[in-house]
């Protein structure tokens, strides 16, 4: 249990990085993201998922 909770530190690290630091680039890309269609959406959802089963795989 203690993996997850240092994955899930990880994450909300990563996520918070870019408000913090990059807040303009950060508002607009989520104002951009509310034009898209659910299928795009879900499909960028699809390709992250992807890439972190990658990255999961790589450091097995």
């Amino acid at each position: 249990m203690n993996w997850w909770w240092s994955v899930l530190g990880g994450v909300l690290l990563i996520e918070g990085l870019m408000p913090l630091l990059l807040t303009k680039a950060w508002r607009n890309t989520f104002e951009r993201m509310l034009q898209l269609r659910d299928g795009q959406i879900r499909f960028i959802g699809f390709i992250s998922m992807l890439f972190g089963l990658f990255i999961l795989w790589l450091n097995r």
